[in-house]
């Protein structure tokens, strides 16, 4: 008599080999099925039962009682990481170690050197279908609202974020750099008509950043709109959107968002039905009520966006909010200042648990105006001339915004690393499998 356990997605099944010529099941099978190395391929035929006992180790609660099995792709004997090790969660060590046991703990290098067999863990499993849910309703959501889906070139002549952090490479014999973001083609997008546009397409930047949530290379999820009163449009359509995806994950993924919390357990994301706005000086004069200064008209650090996401959470019982009208000077050069105090400008940043995530605002839609603030900024304005000279042929009032995917799914989950939500990440130290 044999025991198998056969797994397919996220789903584990038992199946029993048990000799019997009534069966058709001989010895020698028995002894074959016991001898396939781990995480081989095999083709089942059986018949399914209800076992007497309530099983613990696998999903489903029947099992296969086999009349035939095909090894169609036999696996090494020893694989270069063991699943049940890769798939243990802290409370494992824990436990373990009061035990007196000793476990192997897979690595993050590691398990991202064996990418394909990490990724058949469950907590893995379910992180990627989560990913695909999120882009899904970023799409989904938008189409509702009358935007059109566009693609950017990835190739581009000059930098599209200004600064230095671009890949540069030679097109053709001439200077060219991998585009940092989509902006300035979605905002060419809206000069050519189209009022509302999105994208999803891979961004790069070549920040030397070796940090728990910055990637060389992510999935964008940017989206660029007309503007016909007030820049708090955008803000709207940013609450609309990630409230219909919190709201989505919760009622339609509990399976998933259980399976990471086994492993990687985490605490349910709390938003408001209507998100949160505060002002920048909100931020800050909160930040030092609890004892923290910030540089006058500065941006904040990581530490601040920690504390004022806690902060935030106490008061106002969210780990979802907007914050805008950021100091001028702390924001790209394209972006709109304030018509009543230009110190200030039309935009903000969004915060998922203390976290920014988006960076969003009004951008110049008049030439003049960009010339004046680039020239400002230090940008010589004959390197972004042709960006310029498309809002002199009339171009409308208009903003938007940018998120990361990997870095949505990260929080939503409360994921320690945003390498567990790209499934080939690509970081300063990384370029392989």
């Amino acid at each position: 008599m044999a025991f198998v356990v056969l797994r397919q997605s996220m789903s584990t099944v038992q199946c029993v080999l048990v000799a019997s010529a009534d069966a058709g099941v001989s010895t020698q099978m028995v002894r074959f099925a016991t001898a396939l190395s781990k995480e081989s391929i095999v083709d089942v035929e059986g018949v399914v039962s209800l076992p007497k006992e309530p099983l613990k180790a696998t999903t489903q609660q029947v099992e296969i009682q086999v009349r035939k099995i095909y090894c169609i792709n036999r696996a090494i004997p020893t694989l270069p990481i063991n699943l049940e090790d890769a798939a243990r969660s802290e409370a494992d060590f824990e436990k373990a170690e009061l035990a007196g046991e000793k476990l192997v703990r897979v690595g993050q290098d590691t398990r991202l050197n064996y990418r394909a067999i990490d990724l058949r863990t469950p907590s893995n499993q379910a992180i990627f279908r989560i990913q695909c849910q999120v882009e899904n309703k970023f799409r989904e959501f938008l189409l509702s609202k009358d935007f059109v889906g566009i693609h950017t070139p990835k190739l581009i002549s000059g930098s599209s974020e200004g600064g230095a952090a671009v890949f540069k490479l030679l097109y053709n014999g001439q200077p060219a750099c991998l585009a940092q973001s989509p902006q300035l083609h979605k905002q060419m997008a809206l000069c050519g008509g189209f009022e509302r546009v999105f994208e999803v397409g891979p961004v790069f930047r070549a920040e030397n950043s070796n940090t728990h949530r910055h990637l060389c290379e992510f999935v964008g999820l940017d989206a660029e709109m007309e503007i016909k009163e007030h820049y708090f449009e955008v803000c709207d359509i940013i609450d609309g959107l990630f409230v219909s995806i919190f709201k989505h994950l919760t009622e339609n993924c509990n399976k998933e968002l259980e399976t990471i919390n086994r492993q990687y357990p985490f605490e349910p994301l709390k938003y408001l039905d209507k998100t949160l706005k505060l002002t920048y000086e909100e931020g800050v004069q909160m930040l030092k009520e609890a004892g923290t200064e910030i540089e006058p008209m500065g941006d904040l650090n990581t530490e601040a966006e920690k504390k004022l996401g806690r902060l935030v959470r106490e008061k106002y019982d969210t780990d979802f909010f907007i914050m805008y009208r950021y100091p001028l000077a702390v924001r790209p050069f394209y972006t709109m200042p304030c018509y009543d105090n230009p110190a200030y400008s039309n935009s903000f940043d969004v915060f998922i648990r203390g976290e920014e995530i988006i960076s969003g605002a009004q951008r110049i839609h008049t030439p003049e105006l960009l010339t004046k603030r680039a020239t400002e900024c230090g940008i010589d304005v004959s390197t972004i001339s042709t960006y310029i000279e498309v809002f002199s042929y009339g171009a409308p009032p208009h903003g938007g915004f940018g998120v990361g995917l990997e870095r949505v799914v990260m929080l939503f989950c409360a994921l320690n690393n945003i390498r567990k939500t790209s499934m080939f990440p690509r970081d300063p130290q990384r370029l392989v499998p």
